[in-house]
This record gives structure tokens, sequence and C-alpha cells, in this order.
């Protein structure tokens, strides 16, 4: 096991059941997530390169209406693809040709058939090491861990991660499950779409890592593409605010019930336990919001 991959914590089917048991019990519906297709996967991940996936969303369903497999792909005129691109706007144009050029080896070279792993679809023309392994994950279950950006920020926050490209690669292929590459791979970046984001919504979206992840701990949520610091994620403010949203919910509370509603790694005797909340609730009691009971130890309420 590498340095990088060994810093990753010790109970990693914890680690791996929280992640699955999330992404499973809510995610994005895309249609490409429903099939397992590799030429429909192939298509929209090509789409799917520096695009915003609202505008591949319309153009796949296009795309895949007027060549729905890969032979009337192979057989279509090129410039009718290359304009099709255009007149979505997926882009760069050559990502078209490439696709197009792919197809036709499909057909020519593999029967009609797609290579299942990923080094042998990576000979297909415009296919690179990300895209081979997304399409031997999603379509054939059959891949490596997938690093992409989202990926990689992900793992940088929550595990202390080096920005090192081999760093992130093992310890990517660490977390991944024998034999569950698709799932695998299709929650890890679901998780960097919408929760572990430039900008975060750990709470907001439940992000079942909050408990593991550095980032939220010490409220440092930056990385290899967010390089600044934010000024407002794990600041007094931000879990001031969350203690006045939380009691805005009871009538009155137990600290020992507030705490873990405020932060998910909360422990009474921890570095963000009951003398930090105490340190909170006392900030928003001079500040006229909450109102302890009589000794400040016991519960807190808001004043209304």
């Amino acid at each position: 096991m590498s340095e990088s991959a060994s810093s990753l914590p010790d109970d990693l089917d914890s680690v791996r059941r929280a992640l699955v048991e999330w992404y499973e019990g809510d995610h994005r519906k895309f249609p490409w997530r429903e099939t397992t297709n590799p030429y429909e996967i192939l298509v929209s991940e090509v789409m799917s390169q520096q695009t915003q996936l609202d505008r591949v969303v319309a153009a796949f369903a296009d795309f895949v209406e007027r060549w729905p497999d890969v032979e009337r792909l192979a057989a279509a005129d090129r410039s009718a693809v290359v304009g099709f691109w255009s007149d979505h706007s997926l882009g760069y144009n050559n990502r078209a040709r490439y696709l197009h050029e792919a197809a036709g080896q499909v057909v020519a070279e593999f029967d009609g058939e797609f290579p299942e792993n990923p080094d042998d679809l990576q000979e297909l023309q415009g296919v690179g090491p990300y895209t081979a392994n997304a399409v031997a994950s999603f379509a054939f279950d059959n891949g490596n861990a997938v690093v992409d950006t989202n990926v990689k920020r992900v793992l940088y926050r929550a595990f202390d991660m080096p920005d090192d490209d081999a760093a992130f690669e093992d310890a990517a292929g660490e977390l991944l499950p024998d034999d569950e590459s698709r799932v695998w791979n299709n929650a890890i970046m679901e998780l960097g779409g919408v929760a572990c984001t430039k900008t975060p919504a750990c709470d907001e979206e439940s992000c079942p890592w909050r408990g593991w992840c550095g980032a939220y701990a010490t409220g440092d949520f930056s990385a290899p593409d967010v390089p600044t610091q934010s000024p407002f994620e794990g600041s007094r403010r931000q879990f001031r605010g969350r203690v006045v949203r939380v009691l805005g919910e009871y009538d009155e509370l137990a600290l020992s019930e507030l705490g873990p509603r405020v932060r998910v790694d909360y422990t009474p005797e921890g570095e963000h336990g009951r003398d930090w909340l105490r340190g909170l609730l006392a900030d928003l009691e001079d500040d006229g919001l909450v109102a302890l009971d009589t000794d400040g130890e016991t519960s807190a309420r808001l004043r209304r």
C-alpha cells in the first residue's frame, strides 16, 4: 500500500458503505445512468467533456435518436455528425470527429462489439484513460477507479491527500470496492458533483463522509481547483447559523442533543464538544438570540 493510500481511514468498509448508501438513496437522474449500453455511455462521456450536464441531456437524447447504435453512427456522414455537435454547442468539433472514427473502429475492428476493459477501449480514437475507465465501469462494471477533477477535490478535502496525480490514483484505487466499479465511480463523482463542489454543501446534501472529512472538521475547503479558503465554510459564523436554525425547529433542546445536530463530528469531550458549543451559545446569548437554562449547562432555546 502506498503512503497516500495508507493515510485513508482504517474502517474503509464503513467509508465505502456510507457513500454507496448515500448514492443509492438519492442521486441525479441522467439517461446514461439508466443504461449499460457501451455506445450510449461513450456518447455521453464524450459529450460531457467540459460541457454543462443540462446541455448534454437534451443533446444526448437527440443524438441517440438520430444515430441509435454504433453501426448507424459509423455509417453516418461525418459532416452531419460535426454539424450536430456545433448546432448543440457541445464544444470542440474534433470530439465529434473522434467519436465518429471510434464508431467506425468498433464496427470494422471489433465486429460491432465494444471492448470491455480500459486498455482495449483506449485503442479507440479519442478515448483516453478517463473515458476508457468510465465506459468499462458503467457499461461492463469492469473499470478501475475513475479520477476526475471532482474526485480529486473529494479526496484532497476528505482525506488530506497531497495535490499529486499519483497520490490521487493510489488512494482512489484503494477505496474502490472489488467488482463494484459501476456504482462506486458513479457515487464518488456524484459526491463531488453535488456535495463537495467548489462551494461545498456538506450539510445541505447530507455528505456521508462528514465524520471522516478533514475539511469539514477544520473548515478549510481549499482544493486543487479551489485555491483560496472559503471565509465562511467552517467559521464560527457558519456554526452560529446552524445553532439558530436547529433551535428554530424546537421549543427547547438539551445541549447533548443540540451538539450532534450542529456538527456531525461533535463529541462532548472532544475539540468540538461541550466547551466549543457553550462558546457559540454564549455569543448568541450576548446577541439576544438564544436563551440558556439557569446554569447554562443543560439546555437552550431560541428567543422568540
